[in-house]
């Protein structure tokens, strides 16, 4: 069996200020790059996940996005809960351009290439990071610093846990739970 690779993250005690300093570069260059990159933190969830994200996908009122099983990596549906912070991301992102794709590439058109956020990253000074790393970033704090199960902190991160057995039994998604978790999460990166 393949272990995973350990990508370069920061550390969550960081993720505020470093939040902080992309929502600045984000607002001052009206980057769709920046946005996306905040979007990924914000949501744990996987770069090509965010690349590809469509505005069918998202429900707004509902704070919800809802990504197809095509595009997940276990080919299973994944509904992401969005804290306040993501909300306001999407906000900014529509209010830049009115087209299918969530974070597009100018003339906005296409989805931004996967080098775009390293882009951003290096633009910061901070190409000892890597995107996939806030993933980490994201499931040490919620280990460190929360009350909630492993099982919901894995769900959030659309990762398959449990043996079959297991998963045969364990139908649900976990949804409201995650919804609390991301909300914590939100409000912790401020």
């Amino acid at each position: 069996m393949r272990s995973p690779s350990r990508h370069a993250s920061l550390d969550y005690e960081e993720a505020p200020r470093f939040l902080t300093a992309l929502r600045a570069r984000a607002d001052a260059s009206k980057t769709v790059a920046a946005l996306a990159l905040e979007f990924v933190i914000l949501t744990a969830a996987r770069t090509s996940e965010v690349l590809g994200a469509r505005w069918a996908e998202i429900d707004m009122r509902n704070a919800v996005w809802t990504i197809p099983a095509e595009r997940m990596k276990a080919l299973r549906k994944h509904r992401v809960p969005l804290c306040h912070s993501a909300l306001l991301v999407l906000q900014r992102a529509r209010s830049l351009h009115n087209g299918e794709i969530v974070f597009p590439s100018r003339p906005f058109d296409q989805q931004l290439s996967k080098g775009s956020m390293m882009a951003v990253l290096k633009r910061m000074n901070r190409a000892d990071l890597t995107v996939h790393g806030f993933r980490a970033t994201f499931r040490t704090w919620a280990a460190e610093r929360t009350m909630f199960p492993r099982e919901v902190a894995e769900a959030a991160l659309a990762h398959v846990v449990g043996d079959d057995t297991e998963r045969a039994y364990q139908r649900g998604d976990m949804f409201e739970k995650r919804r609390k978790l991301m909300a914590e999460w939100g409000s912790f990166l401020g």
